[in-house]
């Protein structure tokens, strides 16, 4: 949520910077309209309250002296339907506001290239060179293909499309990923593992961002009166535990990583990515979370990011990094990095990572703060996410760039001691 200070002082401005760098139209006529109802409103519910209270005040004392109240009694009856007439419509018109400031995406950082799709996305730089085969590569199906091990007919069988059934070698080299990188982002990198629940209430969602604008895209489940969302990456769960609360200084900034499952409905990526597991309904991401102060959350972009590259470089996987562009940022985003990971069988680069800063557009959303020690009063604590990384993508990134001829798959270095010192899934 952005600050409510840009909605109610300049709508036309911050109207103007969403077309322009976000392509979202504000209507800043509807919204100046609200806000002078609201203040109106507000002003007339506040002196109403006023009279009340100084009437009742009077009738209070009118009765302790024996004295006659009845015309106090009746001048608060005759504004008692007003009053509440003009509290119900400023619930009315705070709640539309809400609804407007929720449905408005982050603005982007002043460093964000100004573009309309991922073909304004401006490359930073790149790691490795793609290998020449003398042989005709196969894709990750094909390879799967073999004694079983990447089965998406049993998976639709159990569950409808883009799910998909992994077996024996293959299966222990993805969770040989999710593991390394456990270890190399706790061991290494200083994030504290967390275990999180995979179903969460409509507020946390709400936190950052994936309602109500998202609600098409999410698998729900609803038990009696009760709604609850499975979530589409553990930045939710890990993000939220901050929601409601005031962080100290010193214990900022706050890293988390969490390997969870995530489920995504996709409801707009029909017909992209059906073959084998590009894009799943269900699959499993290593996260990255972190809390931090205003100042230092730039930099902690940055060695986020870097915390990412670490794991493509040690799996030997060739890889780019990409600054979005504002027309292809997500919702929450003020600026992203993503991470393309080099596919043979495709030869070219695609999103492996996404990590973004949002700033406090997720903290206003959540009321996450920090206590500020120069002023000893709380604000927005600035609130980053990204993957570290997928781990269905990384184990397809591994099994194509290390192909052999007879389509057995050379297992890198960095994975041979979570799979029993095995060199090659033949």
């Amino acid at each position: 949520m952005l600050d409510p200070t840009l909605l109610r002082q300049n709508p036309a401005d911050l109207a103007e910077r969403l077309r322009t760098t976000r392509g979202f139209e504000l209507d800043a006529s509807s919204l100046e309209a609200l806000e002078a109802e609201r203040k109106q409103i507000q002003m007339r519910t506040q002196e109403l309250q006023n009279l009340r209270n100084t009437r009742s005040k009077a009738i209070g004392q009118a009765k302790a002296k024996g004295e006659d109240a009845s015309a106090l009694l009746a001048e608060v009856a005759g504004f008692g339907d007003e009053l509440k007439a003009s509290e119900a419509r400023l619930d009315t018109i705070k709640a539309e506001l809400e609804a407007i400031a929720l449905g408005i995406p982050n603005l982007p950082h002043e460093s964000v290239p100004v573009g309309a799709d991922e073909s304004d996305n401006v490359e930073q730089h790149r790691w490795g060179t793609p290998r020449e085969f003398d042989f005709e590569v196969k894709d990750h199906v094909e390879l799967g293909a073999r004694h079983g091990w990447l089965d998406g007919d049993a998976g639709a069988k159990l569950s409808g499309a883009r799910f998909t059934v992994l077996r024996g070698g293959l299966a222990r080299l993805h969770r040989a990923l999710a593991q390394f990188m456990l270890d190399l982002h706790t061991g290494e990198h200083g994030y504290v593992e967390t275990n999180v629940p995979l179903v969460v209430n409509a507020d946390s969602m709400r936190g950052t961002g994936q309602l109500p604008k998202f609600e098409d895209d999410l698998f729900k489940t609803e038990v009696g009166e009760t709604t609850r969302y499975l979530i589409p990456t553990s930045e939710v769960p890990l993000t939220n535990l901050v929601r409601d609360e005031i962080v100290d200084a010193d214990a900022l900034p706050l890293r988390m990583t969490a390997h969870s499952m995530c489920f995504r409905a996709e409801a707009g990526a029909h017909g992209r990515d059906t073959r084998g597991m590009i894009r799943q309904h269900q699959f499993e991401k290593v996260e990255l979370v972190t809390i931090a102060t205003p100042d230092t959350s730039h930099d902690e972009h940055e060695r986020m990011t870097r915390c990412a590259e670490v794991v493509l470089e040690r799996l030997g996987l060739p890889y780019r990094r990409m600054l979005l562009c504002t027309g292809d940022m997500g919702f929450a985003a003020a600026k992203t990095f993503d991470l393309e990971v080099w596919l043979p069988s495709q030869q070219t680069y695609r999103e492996i990572s996404s990590c973004s800063n949002c700033e406090s557009f997720q903290a206003r959303r959540m009321q996450a703060r920090w206590r500020n020690p120069a002023t000893g009063k709380p604000e927005p604590a600035h609130t980053l996410n990204g993957s570290g990384v997928a781990v269905g993508r990384a184990m397809i990134a591994v099994m194509e760039n290390n192909q052999n001829a007879d389509g057995s798959i050379t297992v890198p270095d960095a994975l041979r001691p979570y799979m029993g010192g095995l060199e090659r899934l033949d």
